[in-house]
């Protein structure tokens, strides 16, 4: 047998997941080439110092966590006391439905690589690990069948097969040219300075709650009473100090509540024989409403059948808008208060808030087939369902709940509902002027001395795709959906509020990122495949997968494109 050469681009949790299908594959005639740009391998950028500090939770305990080596439960039980007692962590205290520091989490992934890197020598399989490698170009070479790496190293190395894992990406714009302005919260370090003054905080995401997080920490102080209750008490030189975030919906996410079956996602996605019987009878297109139907109505019938009767005739619009009808009527930290109460009674007696499990369901298993979706429906759902989905599964854990709570109280914590036209410039002399009509169409311009921009990971383009000879090569092509509809279509074009492109005498509507397979092979402008690269990086396939669930896409990802390897 020809011994294949495989590289894996990042080490991450993707490229963990990744590595974990290869070790476990029943042919293990390869070699295996790791490049990790960091000195840690596993915990990538969120469970790292590149995206954590001490004060940092994950939002995921160790039951939702895709099976690798060992428990997190076992592993923490092995750890010595200094490590314990940095993280106040008690061995005793901690089981599997707990949430636990991410930089913690971070050294258990990357005791996981560890574990599965002896794992390899022990089956005879060749690993190199490449740490502080980064790759800078990708280079095809069809007539070998080979793809060549070039890292920042100089070395050119070909391969029979890679996988881009390289996990999240936050390009810097003006953050390091203006005073005060930073494009990311990332690495959280920079926010570690005093503030007398109001933060300008851009969205209400898990993002936001990192940064808040960490400002906070360096401006003031967090107390407990004897009731649990927790109160926040500003520094004596910080008296100015407040974070107001800006958010489009004016709404926080929804708080971490007990999830009856942490893995109903796995079972989640759509068979390729569903899919293609309902792409057969769509017009080529697989039907949004089909998924909404198949994939969280249909959900209900057995275990909510009251609800389901009260939904099972409306269309995802009519449930989004009820869905959210309350959340727009309440103040936001009022429903956040009235949240943790109720995913507390969720905690406690094991019941799940099941119509928020389903939807997390929901967002997962539309996630793969969406690049069938028609450009109509990709717009219905990034318009109209995404907004709801992007609230309800962030699952915000409940010691970021009482900090918020307490930050409010303390008058040190505010949210401005903002309107989507709402943009922030860049002052000469440093800091920023937030543009924005609030809920009454009042315009209004504040300056604030300190802006920190937290959208999460932004949703990247082709353009941005640092493997340039790719690009040259014609290996990649822009993500794009075609129209259903030519009125529809020149409707879009006409509003100017989406791109929408001509090819071939066709309408597509321009998505970020790369054009890829269902084995998440790259695709060319023609729907030519690449054999040989394939790319579960999610910022740059995120038109093609517009929501991603952290590790449970990792595991996914891998477990398709290992599927693929094998056949090939």
């Amino acid at each position: 047998m020809k011994i294949k050469n495989i590289a894996i681009l990042g080490g991450g949790p993707s490229g963990l997941f990744m590595f974990k299908r290869l070790i476990d594959a029943e042919d293990n005639t390869f070699n295996i080439d790791i490049f990790e740009k960091t000195t840690q391998l596993g915990a990538g950028m969120p469970y790292s110092e590149l995206g954590a500090n001490t004060e940092h939770i994950t939002n995921v305990s160790g039951n939702e966590i895709p099976e690798l080596v060992t428990s997190v439960a076992d592993w923490i039980e092995s750890l010595p006391k200094e490590l314990l007692d940095r993280f106040a962590l008690s061995p005793e205290k901690y089981n599997d439905y707990k949430v636990m520091p991410r930089l913690l989490f971070g050294m258990y992934l990357q005791n996981q690589f560890e574990l599965l890197l002896n794992a390899a020598k022990d089956k005879g399989i060749a690993v190199n690990v490449y740490l502080k490698t980064e790759v800078i170009d990708i280079i095809d070479i069809p007539d070998r069948n080979q793809v060549a790496v070039k890292t920042n190293k100089q070395t050119v190395t070909e391969y029979d097969y890679i996988v881009i894992c390289t996990g999240h990406t936050w390009p810097k714009k003006l953050e390091g040219k203006v005073s005060g302005y930073f494009d990311s919260p990332y690495p959280p370090s920079k926010l570690a300075f005093k503030a007398n003054h109001p933060i300008a905080i851009k969205g209400s995401s898990l993002t936001a709650i990192d940064a808040i997080r960490t400002l906070a920490r360096h401006n003031g102080k967090f107390n407990k009473d004897k009731s649990g209750r927790v109160s926040f008490a500003k520094n004596e030189d910080s008296p100015d100090f407040k974070m107001i975030m800006h958010s489009r919906n004016g709404m926080l996410p929804a708080v971490r509540f007990h999830l009856e079956d942490p893995h109903l996602l796995k079972d989640a996605v759509l068979s390729k024989e569903e899919v293609e019987a309902n792409m057969l009878s769509n017009g080529g297109f697989l039907s949004l409403d089909y998924v909404f139907d198949k994939n969280f109505k249909q959900l209900f019938k057995d275990k909510e059948p009251e609800f389901y009767e009260r939904i099972k005739d409306i269309r995802l619009e009519e449930f989004v808008e009820m869905a959210m009808d309350l959340r727009e009527k309440t103040d936001p930290f009022s429903l956040l208060r009235g949240e943790y109460v109720e995913a507390q009674k969720s905690i406690k007696r094991q019941e799940s808030i099941y119509w928020k499990e389903l939807l997390a369901v929901l967002s997962f298993a539309m996630n793969y087939p969406a690049k069938h979706f028609s450009a109509e429906d990709m717009l219905r759902l990034k318009r109209n369902l995404m907004p709801l989905i992007s609230i309800v599964i962030a699952f915000v854990p409940q010691s970021s709940v009482e900090e918020m709570l307490a930050l409010h109280e303390a008058d040190a914590l505010e949210m401005i509902a903002v309107d989507a036209n709402s943009h922030v410039e860049a002052n000469d002399g440093g800091g920023i002027e937030y543009h924005y009509e609030d809920e009454n169409k009042t315009a209004n311009k504040t300056y604030y001395k300190t802006f920190v921009n937290c959208v999460g990971q932004p949703h990247l383009w082709y353009s941005d795709l640092p493997y340039k000879s790719l690009m040259y090569q014609k290996v990649v092509s822009p993500a794009k959906l075609k129209f259903k509809s030519e009125d529809a279509a020149l409707t879009e074009r006409n509003n100017n509020v989406e791109e929408v492109v001509q090819f071939a005498g066709d309408y597509y509507l321009s998505v970020p990122g790369l054009s890829i397979n269902d084995n998440f092979q790259l695709l060319d402008s023609y729907g030519a495949l690449n054999e040989r690269i394939y790319i579960m990086a999610v910022p740059y396939i995120a038109g093609f997968n517009p929501d991603y669930s952290g590790l449970d896409f990792g595991e996914k990802a891998s477990s398709i494109i290992i599927e693929s390897l094998e056949k090939n």
